[in-house]
């Protein structure tokens, strides 16, 4: 969007910018070792009344269209790579409301009375998207998909009646890869489509080479309390930057150690010497411009973006100096934690944060700005050994001095065959093992699996006392699969879809566990192909001997040859007889 193009919509349309409701902001927040996360979140609402008359203004056309026709009341999208290091970055962005597991995830209430209806149009949605987002979302099958019972909840606003007439349904593609063709279409469904504002400052290059990203789309509708009613869609890009990476120039894409003098070491480890150095974890020595982080500068702000937003916030402290550019303004929090940034729309923005001058750690740890603690810590893993069966583990750990209640769930695959009666938990306290703790599991919402049919459901309710590790255990055996069902890297395994976690009690957060490989019995692919050319040899061979015998007629030389072949004859007699 060019900047001379909002006063020209301002006076043609007058109406048209006074009565968008549509606003975008970006979050910075510097991180331990030298990490920035960059929080990009688009919000715009329309109106329930123009939605259902085909008046798009800020909703784009495409997506609305594929709703529509699939009848999707309640839709949320999730592209995710990476891993969220939340014992050192702590809390999540969002509170994990807007991260999804490895891969794609997609869940949506559809309007449907029987779930055969519901069936078609989940199919519906999932093929309109897959040719919308340039992403598989089409291979999310009967098998990929579950019907969760206790895990989500409607974020939208709706009545009694229309839930009654809904079905939820969930999906997951954990090896589909995240990339370029993804974020294109997600830019088109902005107003200004990536030319303005903070989505100018989206580059794939960038993007795809952090350290964990997130793509995610909400639509849901809202209500006020006068009953006026809007369709909200919400556009989120979470990006967690190494600072040190991303100010690598781009013709230099080779990473090369930096120099001796350059190093950030912490001196007060004992074994600190001149060859040995620990990285320090301040903050006080993270430096960045805009420009360097993201590879271009800010272009403006959006014409159609709500004013009375600041497009850019930064969390830091009041005592850490920040530079903005000329006709800038700085808008602090009364926390002294944040500030947030107003400029021209016209003209491009420059953020600089310089060095800080503390010279001592005492002075450093009031420039950091410390994470959030999170509600859960929580890790999986498989346990056992062979290619029979197999075992899974999730440690969920409530570092709170309070009771933690969340429910568990697990989207697994069908060839995974749970054992529902070795499911176990143990408990793990500070002084050790304790077993005075009962009645973990509150509730268990368990949907087996069928073979090619469906997958595996499993959703358990538990709590975590205070201060203390629970290890959640099971089961299951490994299927023996078709050849044809095998991918072509077979050897590398199938992936395993994230667990996901929403805690009730005291607060409502979301968060996934990372993603596994199950490795299956795997035939020896070798075998096959060798059968298939010794056959085709045999019958090759086999074939042309046969054909040649049925097919050719032996007849003497003398009568198969006409006049010339008989002058050809006796000149080859006569050369014999001359020999």
């Amino acid at each position: 969007m060019f900047p001379w193009l909002a006063p020209l919509l301002a006076s043609l349309v007058p109406g048209l910018v006074a009565a968008a409701d549509y606003h975008e902001q970006l979050t910075l927040r510097p991180l331990p070792l030298s990490q920035l996360l960059a929080s990009f979140n688009f919000k715009s609402n329309t109106s329930i009344a123009d939605f259902e008359a085909h008046n798009y203004r800020l909703f784009p056309r495409s997506l609305g269209q594929i709703l529509e026709y699939a009848g999707t009341r309640e839709l949320h999208l999730r592209f995710t790579l990476g891993r969220w290091d939340a014992e050192n970055w702590g809390a999540r962005p969002w509170d994990g409301t807007k991260e999804g597991g490895t891969g794609v995830e997609l869940w949506a209430w559809m309007d449907a009375k029987t779930d055969k209806q519901a069936d078609e149009n989940w199919l519906t949605l999932t093929n309109a998207l897959s040719g919308l987002f340039c992403a598989s979302l089409n291979f999310i099958d009967e098998t990929r998909t579950i019907r969760p019972a206790l895990s989500f909840q409607p974020e939208g606003h709706h009545t009694n009646d229309a839930l009654a007439n809904t079905r939820l349904l969930h999906g997951v593609l954990p090896h589909e890869v995240v990339c370029t063709e993804n974020l294109t279409p997600f830019l088109k469904l902005l107003p200004c489509h990536g030319k303005a504002g903070i989505a100018s400052l989206l580059d794939g290059h960038k993007l795809f080479d952090s350290s964990f990203q997130s793509m995610a789309i909400d639509v849901k509708p809202l209500c006020d309390q006068n009953g006026k009613c809007v369709l909200q869609m919400e556009q989120t890009i979470d990006m967690v930057m190494d600072v040190e990476r991303s100010k690598r120039p781009r013709d230099n894409p080779i990473p090369r150690p930096p120099p001796n003098h350059e190093l950030i070491c912490d001196t007060s480890k004992p074994y600190h010497d001149d060859s040995h150095c620990f990285p320090a974890d301040h903050l006080n020595n993270q430096d960045w411009t805009l420009s360097q982080i993201f590879g271009r500068p800010m272009k403006g702000t959006c014409p159609l973006a709500d004013s009375s937003v600041p497009p850019v916030c930064l969390q830091v402290p009041d005592s850490r100096a920040v530079h903005a550019s000329d006709g800038s303004k700085e808008i602090k929090t009364n926390d002294g934690m944040s500030r947030c940034y107003t400029f021209p729309s016209d003209s491009e923005f420059a953020l600089v944060l310089p060095k800080s001058e503390a010279k001592t750690p005492e002075e450093a740890s009031k420039d950091l700005v410390r994470p959030i603690q999170p509600l859960l810590y929580a890790e999986r893993s498989f346990t056992g050994q062979g290619q029979q069966h197999g075992g899974v583990q999730a440690i969920l750990t409530n570092p709170n001095p309070y009771e933690v209640e969340f429910v568990y769930l697990e989207s697994l695959p069908w060839f995974m065959r749970v054992f529902l009666h070795t499911l176990s938990t143990r408990i793990s306290t500070s002084a050790g093992p304790d077993s005075s703790f009962s009645s973990l599991i509150k509730e268990i919402h368990y949907r087996p699996a069928l073979d090619r049919t469906r997958g595996t459901q499993l959703e358990l309710q538990m709590r975590i006392p205070p201060r203390c590790t629970v290890f959640l255990t099971y089961d299951f055996e490994k299927a023996i699969l078709r050849y044809t069902e095998y991918p072509p890297d077979a050897n590398r395994g199938f992936d395993v879809a994230a667990a996901i976690i929403r805690t009730l009690e005291p607060s409502v957060m979301n968060l996934r566990t990372t993603s596994l490989l199950l490795y299956l019995p795997t035939p020896d692919f070798s075998m096959p192909y060798n059968v298939i050319i010794f056959t085709s040899t045999a019958i090759a061979l086999a074939f042309g001997g046969l054909y040649n015998i049925l097919v050719r007629r032996l007849v003497g030389a003398d009568e198969a040859a006409g006049p010339m072949g008989k002058w050809k004859l006796r000149n080859i007699l006569k050369r014999l007889s001359k020999r």
